[in-house]
Parts: structure tokens; C-alpha cells; sequence
């Protein structure tokens, strides 16, 4: 299955507390859902995506370069899950 990054936030919008950290200097959304725990990190282009290392569900989504490409044309990313 695919869904979108759009897609993934909105269902663990939705289940988990979401928490959001951004670093200003560096230029990257932090978005977590749920407490911290152990992931496995896939990347795609820009976007990293954490899964828990028990159950493979999205606890996790980093964003680089964020408030640079929020001005250009908004862009779909779409993750297996």
C-alpha cells in the first residue's frame, strides 16, 4: 500500500499526540507521534520517515529543508506503509 505523507499525518493525527520541533538554523520539521522509541529510518528525497522496530508503524517523519521548499510549488511524497 501507498499513501502520501499528507495521508500518513493525517491518520496519526487522528491515533497518537503529535509533537512538532522545528530547527530554525538548520531548517528541519521534526514531526513525532506517540513516545520515543527505537526506529528504522527510511528516506526519500528530503523526507525521512521513522517506523517502530516492533510493529513497523510510522512513529515519525523529518523534513529537511523545510521553510525553503513551503515557498515553492508544494510537492507529493508518497511512502509505502
Amino acid at each position: 500500500m501507498v499513501l502520501s505523507l499528507h495521508a500518513i499525518l493525517q491518520k496519526e493525527l487522528t491515533m497518537k499526540k503529535m509533537t512538532f520541533d522545528y530547527d530554525e538554523e538548520a531548517d528541519v520539521l521534526y514531526v513525532s507521534f506517540g513516545k520515543p522509541q527505537k526506529a528504522i529510518t527510511e528516506e526519500k528525497g528530503n523526507v525521512a520517515i521513522r517506523r517502530s522496530e516492533k510493529t513497523g508503524e510510522v512513529v515519525g517523519v523529518t523534513i529537511l529543508d523545510f521553510l525553503r521548499d513551503a515557498k515553492k510549488k508544494p510537492k507529493k511524497i508518497e511512502i509505502a506503509v
